[in-house]
Order: C-alpha cells, then structure tokens, then sequence
C-alpha cells in the first residue's frame, strides 16, 4: 500500500522546504565536506525540530561492558509501566548524529507512538569503521530482546527504527532478529550507500543531502576491503526477504534517497512481507526533524508515531 500525503506547491517543493534549501545553499561553504562539518551540520539540523513533547528520560549503558550508550524515552508518567519497545538508531551517515540530534524525535515517537523509544548511541566513523555501527546495534538490541521486562518493554511489542543510515542499520537488524521483531519504522531509509536509483541522480544536488556527502559518507565508513554492494551495508542486495517483521517506511517525494525505501517495500511484498510506504509530498531529507521550519515536517513527524502508535495497539 502506498500514500502519499502533504499538500505540494504547484506540484513541487512545499514553499517552506524550498525557503529552508535556499537558506542552506546561501551558507554552504566550500570545506562542507571535511569531517568537523559534517558533524556540525547534523548537530545545527537539531536547532530546526519543533519543540519536543514532555516525556520521561534516562540514559545508561547496555550489553556487555563497557556497554553501548542509551536514551530511554516513556510517555509522562508512564516510566515504570511495561510498554511497546522501539529501538531507535539515528541517522548522520555513520560520522555523525547522536543522542542530541535527534533527541526530539524520539521525544515525539515516544509520545505520539505511545511506547518506550530506546535511542542507541553507537560508535561513528572514521574512528570506528565498520562494523562498530552494526556490532553496538545488535549488542544494545539482544539485551534488550533477551531481557524486555529489565527495560520496562513488552517483550511481544519491540520494533526497530531508524532515519537516513540509521535506517539502513535498522533493516539489516531486521535480517538478524527475523521474527523477533514486531516492525520495522523506516525515515528516508538508505539501502545501498552508493545506489544508481533514479532518484539519487534526479536530486544529486540542492535537496539537504547530497551525492557527494553520501559519497564521502561512504569514504569515511568503509573498511579496506568492505563492498558497498555488502549486505550489511547494503541490505537490499542481502535476498530472501521473508520472515522479516512488517514494515512502515517513510520517505519524501524530493529525497534522493526517496526510491531506495520503495523498492525495498516492493522486495517485501514479493516475499509476502506486510509493508506499507508512505510518501510525503513536497518535503526533502529529515523532514521528520525540521518541524520547525517547515510545519508540513512536522504534521509528517506526527502522523508517522499515530500510525506507530496504532500499529502497537493492535498488537496488544
């Protein structure tokens, strides 16, 4: 099933996306590229969320010592009560993102979803190459699979999420776990580091995320010897889709990335996988985290943890 949702202007770019563009076009600059930018850059994102919802948080270490760091986040009041188990792993192209970045969203998942959003906080390039990503996501998601209950999470109800390459992290969790999962929940998903789609050539340049930065990314994230066509890092090319837990993904109608979370729901119907893509119209790349400067982010921000939170309930 595919919906596509969000007034566009004219056929195109909402008016507040194209504003929020051109405002980062106007302070590029020439060195965006190097590794303290890119860094920077995700943190400045940050600063363009809505508001985040009231909710509970604790962090603490997980797995094996010395333990991968975690945010916890439960609805108001609802701290001690077991609930739906979200874990969250952030986007940044494995180089940067965090805890901070996207603390809001996970605020607002945690909120409007109605469960408790556990945000992984692994280890970036290119102080830790592949796989320290991929090793501190499925350490922080066994303990948590092998122990719901100590993590106040309803051991029938646990999810994998994830935005940009958290996302793509999250799927090939998704292929590790199987039928331990409930659901995946994919934001603008990316599914091959250097994919050819032809949405990746149409918007290469201007639309937040960049042929270039996903290259460099990739330059940054890669170990000598590792493919980009590897399944674990590009888990489109990993076969056998069935058994894999239902998935919702996300995606925005002028994000390169846009055709990369649509062929993979075409890959899980064919192996009688429930998926459903959403497309949101006239909105780019993080939309999910740029509420406020673009409200039709926002309104796509809280559609997306109604849909989680319904999805949860029909678990129960």
């Amino acid at each position: 099933m595919t919906a596509q949702l969000g007034a566009k202007a004219h056929g195109g770019l909402d008016p507040r996306a194209r504003r929020f563009l051109d405002l980062l076009a106007a302070a590029l600059r020439p060195d965006a590229l190097d590794l303290s930018n890119l860094r920077a850059a995700t943190a400045a994102l940050a600063a363009f969320a809505a508001p985040p919802p009231t909710v509970e948080r604790r962090d603490e270490r997980i797995g094996a010592a010395p333990g991968v760091p975690v945010r916890h986040y439960a609805p108001p009041g609802r701290g001690d009560t077991l609930l739906p188990g979200l874990i969250y792993f952030h986007g940044g192209g494995f180089v940067s993102g965090g805890l901070e970045s996207h603390d809001a969203i996970c605020a607002s998942l945690s909120a409007r979803g109605d469960c408790r959003v556990i945000a992984v906080d692994y280890r970036l390039a290119p102080e830790h190459r592949f796989p320290a990503a991929l090793e501190d996501a499925e350490a922080a998601l066994k303990a948590i699979v092998e122990d719901p209950r100590r993590f106040g999470v309803d051991g029938r109800r646990v999810g994998v999420a994830g935005d940009s390459a958290g996302a793509g992290l999250a799927v090939v969790m998704a292929r590790i776990m199987r039928s331990s999962l409930a659901l995946q929940l994919l934001l603008c998903p990316v599914m091959t580091p250097l994919a050819r789609t032809r949405s990746r050539v149409e918007l290469a340049r201007g639309h937040l995320i960049e042929e270039a930065t996903m290259s460099r990314y990739w330059e940054l994230y890669r170990a000598d010897g590792l493919s980009p066509d590897d399944p674990r890092v590009a888990p489109l090319n990993g076969g056998d889709f069935s058994r894999l837990p239902p998935a919702f993904v996300h995606v925005a109608e002028f994000d390169p990335l846009r055709d990369e979370g649509a062929v993979y729901v075409e890959a899980l119907h064919a192996a009688g996988v429930e998926a459903a893509l959403t497309v949101h119209a006239g909105l780019v790349h993080h939309f999910y985290g740029l509420g406020a400067m673009i409200p039709g982010g926002q309104a796509g921000l809280e559609r997306i943890g109604d849909d989680l939170r319904r999805a949860f309930a029909a678990m129960a």
